[in-house]
């Protein structure tokens, strides 16, 4: 491992967008091999040249500067997907609503019947049924 640890040293390495990177490439890869189109498979060669080009890169400061530009993309993503999962886990024992004054999310439990429920931002009151 210490061939390893000195072959590193100076290099970019491994980041977010590397890794984002990695993960397109499998499923074009397959793909590219399922359906026999030359065009992915040399789209999917792309991707993994310029993942190792930037994870043996020497340009750090380069290289930190394309990811912190993923990153700001990516956590919007990232986000609204958690938000739907985690809506999705929880619509047993909650239900959604939105204020029809702000539009701002407002979680109620489940099974309480028709309810008068107040918006913890703006205040408005509205009933629903749950």
């Amino acid at each position: 491992m210490a061939w390893l640890k000195k072959l590193m040293a100076g290099r970019y390495g491994i980041d977010q967008l590397s890794i984002a990177l990695l993960i397109t490439y499998v499923p074009l890869s397959l793909a590219a091999q399922v359906t026999r189109l030359k065009i992915l498979d040399l789209f999917a060669l792309a991707l993994i040249a310029v993942c190792y080009l930037r994870i043996f890169s020497r340009n750090i400061a380069k290289r930190r500067e394309e990811n912190g530009k993923f990153l700001v993309r990516w956590y919007p993503i990232k986000n609204w997907i958690s938000s739907k999962l985690y809506r999705l886990k929880d619509s047993k024992e909650h239900r959604y609503y939105k204020c029809p004054n702000c539009k701002q999310a407002v979680r109620v439990p489940k099974g309480k019947g028709a309810i008068r429920i107040t918006c913890p931002k703006c205040k408005t009151g509205f009933l629903k049924s749950t």
